[in-house]
């Protein structure tokens, strides 16, 4: 069985993960300029690899289901750590797939002789 729809909600869950950490460090660059000093640049590299993280569980649940959506859920919930507000929705897209690549069963066919 195909998890086609557990990989492109992923993908999007990445994107717009790679989105909120880029504007946390653009925003913690500012604040760093203006103040000496900004943890958000921290929080922000971190969003990054945790997006990076969720777009190789999305490939992963292609070949391993339950691994890939393990690896998309703690993502999800790292990027909502990390960035708070602007991590939801990559929550969302990353929770709704990491969900579906744990729970989902496969249909096996089974040959009547």
């Amino acid at each position: 069985m195909t998890r086609t729809m557990e990989m492109v909600l992923g993908i999007i869950g990445a994107l717009i993960g790679f989105i909120g950490a880029f504007f946390a460090l653009f925003i913690g660059s500012v604040d760093s300029a203006f103040n000496g000093s900004s943890e958000l640049n921290g929080l922000g590299a971190s969003a990054f690899l945790f997006s990076a993280t969720g777009l190789i569980g999305a490939v992963v649940v292609k070949f391993k289901a339950k691994l890939g959506g393990w690896i998309m859920l703690i993502s999800g919930v790292a990027i909502l750590i990390s960035i708070s507000l602007f991590g939801i929705v990559p929550l969302l897209f990353f929770g709704i797939s990491g969900l579906m690549g744990i729970l989902r069963k496969d249909k096996s066919k089974t040959v009547a002789g």
